[in-house]
């Protein structure tokens, strides 16, 4: 039976004196540690991060893996008398749940949503809001192979390594699934944005699938546009070549992956802070939590490199009494915070980690040995992650346009 991790504390200084986990089981020997602290800092008065959590006034923290009861999240920072139904959730979670089309998972589920708690006669309370979906297509036996055989480029063996156990009925907390929690709480997100913002807009389209490039002007693509289309590109020509490529992707048992861009439109100045807080170093770390993500630009990204300062910099220009930009290189951000422009940028997605054909692997007993792929995935999680980003993108807005307004109060000094 493995140990337990002990911790004593001084209760006069509250510091620690001395840590020691002590594991006996043989199973987790490669998890043993030893490990003695003396005159340590003082704990945190407050329980760390843990990571499950994301903002820091419109905060959010999601729960639940693929195969277990449910998946859901619970939103605190919400403002009061925001009106909010069960229905306009709904319409998100339908965006970005599965076995919507042919060249998505065939998983089956409703994903229809409960709000628990925070609101009460159709408004917001200003107290946590509890929304829960209810998995109702778990097929666990589909990945009996897989509790004794890491998957290669998924987080099983990580998991394994960091906790010395997994959920490993489908991907546990790695699943796309857990994202059902943050577009769920992105569509408040939105409508706190909308009453702070009006006109505000944030549109996300799938920019390229491998080597298919679309064509998509960001100042006038439509949110129309890309929903008339199973891939949700905003350019009709790209769409039947990037079907095709993802139906022969799934078709081999392979996957594919690709870029997917996102606009706010009509963002306001002043959204971000110097040096940590800066508005991009937040929206790469939204992005880069989103399970599949390898890699985030804004503006002109790595190609920005290729360009002499003369070229890359945006000259200011005055329109009426409004500060603009002649060019949007910056991308909308400049110095941390937002200039005004639009909000342009772009994430990569690699190719689905599992597959159905033959791999290399290593089993929990680290001995060589092959996996191939079970269970329902997606051929290309591009399609389903377009909400996904346009979540991201509203729940890191909000938080911003919040701690704005703690900070500045409605001031906007341009």
């Amino acid at each position: 039976m493995a140990g337990l991790s002990m911790i004593n504390i001084d209760p006069a200084s509250g510091k620690t004196l001395e840590l020691r986990e002590k594991i006996a089981s043989d199973d987790f020997s490669r998890h043993r540690h030893n490990l003695a602290l003396k005159d340590s800092p003082d704990l945190p008065s407050s329980t760390p991060d843990m990571s499950n959590s994301f903002g820091q006034i419109f905060r959010i923290s999601t729960w639940g893996e693929s195969h277990g009861g449910g998946v859901g999240v619970v939103i605190d920072g919400c403002p009061p008398q925001i009106p909010l139904s069960e229905e306009e959730i709904q319409i998100d979670l339908d965006r970005r749940r599965p076995g919507q089309s042919e060249i998505v998972t065939p998983r089956k589920e409703n994903d229809s949503c409960e709000i628990l708690s925070g609101v009460f006669e159709g408004k917001t309370l200003g107290t946590p809001i509890a929304i829960l979906v209810r998995n109702k297509d778990q097929r666990p036996s589909s990945y009996n192979e897989m509790k004794d055989k890491y998957r290669p480029s998924h987080a099983d063996y990580t998991y394994d390594a960091k906790y010395g156990t997994r959920a490993w009925h489908g991907g546990g907390r790695a699943s796309a699934r857990e994202t059902i929690g943050r577009v769920a709480a992105a569509v408040v997100a939105k409508k706190v944005l909308a009453q702070l913002y009006p006109g505000i807009e944030i549109l996300s389209w799938v920019q390229s699938v491998k080597d298919i490039e679309a064509q998509v002007d960001g100042q006038t693509v439509t949110s129309a546009m890309i929903e008339s289309n199973i891939v949700r590109t905003g350019d009709p020509e790209a769409v039947g070549p990037m079907v095709d490529l993802i139906k022969q992707m799934r078709s081999e048992g392979n996957s594919v992956g690709g870029v997917v861009e996102c606009v706010v439109r009509n963002a306001p100045a002043g959204l971000g802070n110097p040096v940590f807080g800066k508005l991009e170093a937040t929206l790469a770390q939204a992005m880069m939590s989103l399970p599949a993500t390898k890699g985030f630009e804004i503006g002109s990204g790595f190609g920005g490199t290729q360009l002499t300062g003369a070229e890359h910099n945006d000259p200011f220009y005055m329109e009426g009494d409004v500060v603009r930009t002649t060019t949007n290189r910056s991308g909308g951000v400049q110095g941390g915070i937002s200039n005004g422009e639009n909000i342009s940028f772009r994430v990569a997605f690699k190719p689905t980690a599992t597959i159905m054909t033959e791999q290399q692997t290593v089993g929990s007993d680290h001995k060589d040995t092959e996996l191939k792929g079970r269970g329902r995935h997606d051929p290309c999680v591009l399609p389903r992650a377009v909400p996904i980003v346009e979540a991201m993108t509203a729940l890191t807005l909000c938080d911003h346009a919040l701690l704005h307004a703690a900070q500045c109060g409605s001031v906007n000094h341009p």
